[in-house]
């Protein structure tokens, strides 16, 4: 039986997919290492801040995080100890909790937009022209990645 294979192409495309992702990735959790927020802590703090002052029911942000709900609530109990985020009870139905950003939070999340800002100019917007971006973004599209749940202001 033979071994599927990529094509030389498909290799290459793959390839580079993955180490540019890499070393982005470790670049930017680089960046966000002196304000002491990790990039899963910085994704969920950064859905808050999109989110306004109403903020999001936990099991919106873990659905959207692609996290299992035990797993978010120990990062969302981390975030709390630290002051970043509050929890409250669900006004609509009182049975769910809201997670809503504090004003420590707010401040840390505007130092880490600015910081990730940076880095993503640096890294990989400013490498890029207009018709570049133009076919990641319908490549994303194509591959049916939802833009929305991106890190970062828009």
């Amino acid at each position: 039986m033979a071994i599927p294979r990529l094509t030389e192409l498909e290799d290459e495309a793959w390839q580079g997919f993955l180490h540019v992702h890499d070393h982005i990735w470790r670049e930017i959790e680089a960046g966000l290492a002196p304000l002491n927020v990790s990039m899963a802590e910085y994704s969920v703090l950064s859905l808050l801040g999109r989110a306004g002052r109403t903020g999001m029911r936990m099991s919106e942000l873990a659905k959207r995080r692609v996290m299992s709900t035990g797993g978010f609530t120990r990062l969302a109990d981390r975030l709390e100890r630290r002051g970043l985020i509050e929890r409250r009870r669900a006004e609509e139905d009182g049975r769910g909790y809201v997670v809503v950003l504090t004003a420590q939070g707010r401040t840390v999340l505007r130092k880490a937009w600015q910081q990730q800002h940076g880095d993503l100019r640096r890294l990989f917007l400013d490498r890029l022209d207009e018709e570049d971006l133009r076919d990641l973004a319908r490549i994303w599209s194509r591959l049916g990645l939802d833009s929305g749940d991106a890190m970062g202001p828009r």
